[in-house]
């Protein structure tokens, strides 16, 4: 009766975990629709914050070339922002999005200095394992309470790094949300702000000079909009990897439900097979010894 009470027990502890990863994957269920909600939201300001600074920059021309956030920083270091999780349970959401990093780093010259910024313990304690340079870690807010005005932070910190003399760019990795069974890590080119990333040569919002009265002038707004375009920027990423994170988090506790399941199944059908031997065994000597005492 040994291997009969083992196996019951090993039945309800799997049931018990198929409890909790139940739990579990309704919560990250629960979350992920809110911050879905929040990440489609912020979508039309940052494009259209993204379209005025477009039109601002054909605007002046040649002239936005020489602001010091359109050109390559006068050091030689690279920073870059890594947003990972706080947590794990989330599958294979910070294992890509290192994959990414070490991918990306292999290629580059041996005697590049890559400073790194990390949103997220697990991003930290993978990086200061492997002895990378890790410049800071943003603790507080946490991802899961990010609002705009921690993001604005956020990116007046790294706009503070470029302009510091030490580093010639700035990049920002973060997982992408592109649907519930979809997010990929992919890289932000932050700083400098290039052409392509405020979709120049795009003719959807080209307008001519002269079409709009601006007031102040251009340039005077330019200057106080460019900073709104990267703080949109940066919490349009933090935004998405969280709702990423609870995504991938929700298949994963999905995942193991469904494998407790199963295991609970099969333990079953073994106890089931051992008990009814059990009991054949019983009749057996039960009949042994009637047929004995004959």
């Amino acid at each position: 009766m040994g291997g009969i009470r083992e196996l019951r027990g090993r039945i309800k502890s799997v049931g018990n975990i198929r409890q909790i990863t139940r739990a579990m994957e309704m919560v990250a269920s629960t979350k992920l629709r809110r911050f879905q909600d929040r990440a489609l939201s912020s979508r039309p300001y940052s494009q259209e914050v993204t379209a005025l600074v477009t039109h601002l920059a054909s605007v002046l021309g040649e002239e936005v070339a020489k602001r010091p956030l359109f050109q390559p920083g006068k050091g030689k270091a690279i920073a870059v922002l890594v947003v990972c999780s706080n947590r794990g349970l989330c599958g294979a959401y910070n294992t890509n999005l290192f994959r990414v990093l070490e991918q990306w780093q292999r290629e580059l010259p041996a005697d590049a200095d890559v400073r790194l910024f990390v949103y997220g313990k697990k991003g930290y304690q993978y990086l200061n394992a492997r002895k990378r340079k890790i410049e800071r870690l943003f603790v507080e807010p946490e991802l899961e309470k990010i609002d705009y005005r921690a993001a604005a932070r956020a990116a007046k910190t790294m706009i503070d790094v470029f302009l510091s003399g030490e580093y010639r760019e700035v990049r920002l990795l973060a997982t992408a949300f592109e649907s519930m069974v979809r997010y990929v890590p992919r890289w932000i080119d932050l700083l400098p702000i290039r052409a392509e990333a405020l979709g120049a040569g795009e003719t959807a919002h080209a307008t001519t000079p002269g079409d709009v009265l601006l007031e102040p002038d251009a340039a005077t707004i330019f200057d106080r909009l460019v900073p709104r375009y990267l703080e949109t920027r940066v919490y349009n990423a933090l935004i998405e990897a969280i709702t990423s994170e609870y995504a991938s988090r929700r298949v994963s506790m999905k995942n193991a439900t469904d494998a407790a399941k199963d295991m609970q199944s099969q333990l079953k059908l073994v106890y089931n097979r051992k008990r009814q031997e059990t009991i054949t065994k019983e009749l057996l000597d039960i009949v042994g010894g009637v047929e004995a005492l004959r």
